[in-house]
């Protein structure tokens, strides 16, 4: 049964979150601006995660405002007001009634009047406000965010004024997904699933990995998706061994492993899915060894996971399997040598974002959707292997959400360079 996520998903996340706030506090979350990539072209807009989490709405130059006073919550959104010049040129600016189907938003204002009604809410407060914000940057030397000028703003005009961080809230709500968005996630999946064996049936010694990107590009488009949750990882030979390596355009040699993680999206849920295999459709004894011991990782890390587990806990469990297996393969002498060939962990969590908001130290629980992606990375031999599934957290263990995508190495050399192997 598919199950839609309608306005009644937005009413009762926004519900939850009023249920954290304060008395004497408002929450202004922005849906963000269309960047300028070079003169006057724009990058796609792609909107804050946390404002598409609270609203469903898609759309630029949008702000959020929920108050709480006296225990009354009220929630409006500011709009740009329609122009008709504009228009013309850009398409017609959001509705208030398409707003509304979307969001269950009941009341609307223009964003000439927000500061306006910022300010009436401060008045009333009497000075004992709370401002909430969504203040994430990945890095203290990113450029400065919507939200950043305006705390700074507002705190220079209401020198009381609390200001916070709404992102512990926001994080909290999001780690756990419901029905609609587990289904968004099994989407972007099954597009995921289809692109990969594409790839694999066109895969041949002597392609450029931005051939195989091409036919990844081709089914996520045929699909809709035009927005890509990272950039795709499509790593022959020794560039696998290369965690983010994101050139891809290099030539897949006979003999060649290519490493492949990336992943679609629906509705800006991502799939995040890596798989590995030999470009002439044959692993070697030495690729098929050390696949082997990845894929086992893989599979015992899964097996681990449940409620009340850590990805911490997690981790764990694949650096002893991976560890056993190079002590046996004679790469490492010692367990402190693991860190030469394993360098990152092996889960994280999936949803609105490919590295979604979490709380790394969290124990698990119930509809929570993990990554479970153990690798080794061997550069003397030239050999990257990475494979990774996405995990659903049930109530007494887990489902793998990805389970259709092949990664048993028959099952991979019966697919790789299909089209060729019909034709000959």
């Amino acid at each position: 049964m598919t199950i839609t996520m309608t306005s009644k998903e937005f009413i009762n996340r926004r519900q939850k979150l009023a249920e954290k706030m304060p008395d004497h506090s408002v929450l202004v979350l922005f849906s963000g601006v269309v960047k300028t990539r070079s003169n006057d072209d724009k990058y796609l807009f792609s909107p804050n995660r946390n404002f598409y989490y609270l609203t469903g709405i898609a759309r630029s130059n949008l702000i959020l405002m929920i108050t709480k006073r006296a225990g009354i919550v009220n929630e409006t959104l500011f709009l740009q007001r329609p122009n008709e010049l504009e228009a013309k040129w850009t398409g017609a600016v959001l509705s208030d009634q398409e707003a509304k189907e979307l969001s269950g938003i009941e009341h609307f204002d223009y964003l000439d009047e927000w500061l306006e009604s910022f300010g009436t809410f401060m008045r009333r407060c009497e000075g004992k406000c709370s401002l909430y914000l969504d203040l994430y940057r990945y890095l203290w030397s990113d450029e400065l965010t919507l939200a950043d000028t305006f705390a700074e703003d507002a705190q220079k005009k209401y020198r009381t004024l609390q200001i916070h961080d709404a992102g512990p809230w926001l994080k909290e709500l999001r780690m756990v997904k419901s029905p609609a968005e587990i289904e968004e996630i099994q989407r972007a999946i099954a597009i995921t699933d289809e692109a990969i064996r594409r790839m694999w049936s066109h895969a041949r010694p002597g392609i450029m990995e931005y051939e195989l990107e091409a036919h990844y590009d081709f089914t996520l488009k045929s699909h809709g998706v035009r927005e890509l949750p990272y950039l795709p990882i499509i790593a022959s030979g020794i560039n696998a061994t290369i965690l983010h390596y994101e050139a891809n355009n290099q030539r897949a040699e006979d003999g060649d492993l290519v490493l492949l993680d990336l992943g679609a999206a629906s509705n800006y849920y991502a799939a995040d899915i890596s798989r590995t295999f030999p470009v002439n459709g044959r692993f070697t004894e030495r690729q098929k060894a050390i696949y082997q011991l990845v894929l086992e990782a893989e599979i015992k890390t899964i097996e681990a996971v449940k409620p009340g587990v850590t990805l911490s806990q997690l981790n764990d469990v694949t650096k002893q399997v991976l560890t056993d297996g190079l002590l046996r393969l004679g790469l490492i002498q010692e367990s402190s040598q693991l860190s030469k060939y394993y360098y990152h962990s092996v889960a994280h969590h999936l949803g609105l974002d490919t590295h979604d908001v979490s709380d790394y130290s969290a124990a698990l629980e119930p509809g929570m959707v993990i990554t479970i992606e153990p690798g080794l990375y061997i550069e003397e031999e030239a050999i990257g292997i990475r494979i990774e599934d996405n995990v659903l957290v049930t109530e007494d263990g887990c489902e793998v959400l990805s389970a259709q995508i092949p990664k048993e190495i028959e099952e991979v050399e019966l697919l790789v360079g299909k089209n060729d192997k019909e034709m000959s």
